[in-house]
């Protein structure tokens, strides 16, 4: 007689599929709605687009401070034509630095560093203005170039256009007097030709009198002679 084992009436065991369909539809508890993300740069252009690493220099313990890696962007206004410099981290988009590009901004390469440059800026990061002193490192001699130029460019080009608003205010300031001085003139021409015409119209009243004495002469009747 065949003995049986445990193993023949044991059922076959079936791996279990993880990522078997079964199809099966599970609606979402939370229904989650498209939210329309703005970063404030909706109304600028990016004429500088470069991955860097960002510091700053805390005085207070006379040592440089790491600020974020990320993406260092120079935006233009579309409509005031200002270039604004904006940094922010990769992973929490954070922003590392944020601060107009001003005429008086100057770029140098850091000593010892050709990948790296260091500028002075009235930062805005932190809600408040800061003076602060930065340096970024690029990963490549290229990259530092490219930004250290687009920046004196674009200083350049504030510093004309500060120029030019200077001149025309100048210019429009110049023709204001202008044509206040001829104002006055007009007037003072005006208030000297008035007392002219006065005096005429004063004159004529004694010409008037002198013919209406003459008239009453003529008119008075003649005396009748006395008799002898």
């Amino acid at each position: 007689m065949a003995s049986t084992t445990e193993g023949d009436h044991r059922e076959e065991e079936v791996p279990h599929n993880e990522d078997e369909d079964t199809g099966a539809q599970v609606a979402p508890i939370v229904k989650l709605e498209e939210v329309a993300v703005t970063t404030g740069e909706e109304d600028e252009d990016a004429i500088l687009d470069l991955k860097a690493k960002l510091y700053r220099f805390d005085k207070d313990g006379n040592q440089w401070k790491e600020r974020g890696a990320g993406t260092v962007k120079l935006l233009k206004h579309k409509v005031t034509g200002k270039v604004r410099l904006v940094m922010r981290q990769s992973k929490t988009l954070k922003i590392c630095a944020n601060h107009l590009v001003l005429p008086m901004m100057s770029v140098q390469e850091h000593a010892g560093n050709d990948k790296s440059c260091v500028w002075h800026a009235a930062d805005y990061a932190d809600g408040e203005l800061k003076d602060e002193l930065f340096c970024i490192r690029f990963g490549s001699v290229e990259n530092c170039k490219s930004f250290m130029e687009m920046v004196h460019e674009v200083a350049e080009s504030q510093k004309k256009k500060e120029e030019n608003k200077d001149a025309s205010a100048t210019a429009g300031l110049l023709e204001k007097l202008s044509v206040e001085e001829n104002k006055t003139e007009d007037k003072s021409r005006a208030e000297e030709e008035v007392p002219k015409e006065e005096k005429e119209e004063e004159e004529v009243p004694k010409e008037e009198k002198k013919e209406s004495k003459s008239e009453e002469a003529e008119k008075k009747p003649e005396e009748p002679a006395s008799s002898t």
